[in-house]
């Protein structure tokens, strides 16, 4: 790492100045975020608009985020996990909105697990766009160290904070390996025959548990290592539980990017309309091997 002085700035130099302009933004927050850490604790005594309680990070994560990006005037409109509608801006150069779940993994910060933020950029006044028509995804994983990736649908790139809140290029060009990792949501008790019978075929195959309960920092795992993380379709969540907008887009878009795939168990989740900025979907998001052994479950029990 030491050896590759890359920054973030120069790496994005052949992207389009206003998209780049939106990604050095975010990166910008990074530091911020993470030194919030240490002050805004405990919980918020709030619900979000799933009805889930908030910790106090997740409210001032999600303030600070769309207070930074209301002073940029090139984002229409931003969509948060955090917020019950669309919150846009009046920005008469904006051409960009933003889906965004400011702090991924969240229950997890009192034990000092990996959390994330995970951000969607669409060239677009609404972010109520298929994840197929992403201009760039990126998302920032606070753990033992500050990571960026980006995609702008030409490779995914990984940088490291270098303890300044500048990012350095770390990884470059990332590619997700066929591995033998599966990061399984959901209790057994409650799987769908062909999701059962899909998770027996990986044990079969001798694939091994890796799952934290952060999204953001498990799929960051399988696209190093490959495997497939699901969430799927449950007798008692029949739609699945992660979002829409917020999870399954842009990571399935990042993903995509790097040789990977998204589905639901039967389409790929990036061709779905979303219907609502509260939309869950099932999720297996992998390499291709793995997302080929779902949609064969899928077809042979229906």
């Amino acid at each position: 790492m030491a050896e590759n002085t890359i920054t973030l700035e120069e790496h994005l130099k052949d992207v389009e100045h206003d998209l780049r302009e939106t990604i050095l933004v975010f990166a910008s927050l990074a530091a911020p975020i993470k030194k919030a850490f240490q002050t805004e604790r405990g919980t918020a005594g709030t619900k979000n608009v799933f009805g889930e309680e908030q910790l106090a990070l997740d409210k001032w994560a999600d303030k600070f985020i769309i207070e930074s990006l209301s002073k940029c005037e090139l984002i229409k409109s931003v969509a948060s996990e955090e917020q019950p509608d669309v919150v846009e801006f009046e920005h008469p150069r904006g051409r960009f909105s933003c889906t965004l779940d400011p702090m991924d993994g969240s229950s997890l910060i009192d034990v000092n697990l990996t959390i994330g933020t995970i951000i969607g950029i669409f060239e677009s006044p609404t972010p109520l766009r298929k994840g197929k028509e992403l201009a760039a995804s990126m998302y920032i994983l606070y753990g033992p160290m500050t990571t960026l990736v980006y995609t702008v649908g030409k490779g995914v790139h990984e940088f490291v904070d270098t303890g300044n809140g500048h990012f350095i290029l770390f990884n470059e060009d990332l590619r997700i390996p066929t591995g033998k990792i599966m990061g399984p949501g959901g209790l057994k008790r409650d799987f769908l025959p062909y999701h059962e019978k899909f998770i027996t075929k990986l044990e079969e195959k001798g694939f091994k548990i890796r799952f934290s309960g952060s999204f953001v920092a498990d799929v960051h795992l399988i696209l190093h290592k490959g495997g497939v993380f699901t969430y799927p379709a449950l007798k008692t969540r029949p739609n699945g539980k992660l979002r829409l907008l917020f999870e399954a887009n842009p990571m399935g878009f990042m993903v995509s990017q790097a040789g990977g795939e998204i589905s639901n168990g039967f389409q790929n989740i990036l061709d779905i309309q979303p219907e609502g900025v509260d939309q869950r979907v099932a999720i297996y998001v992998g390499d291709k091997e793995s997302i080929d052994l779902i949609r064969q479950c899928s077809k042979e029990t229906q």
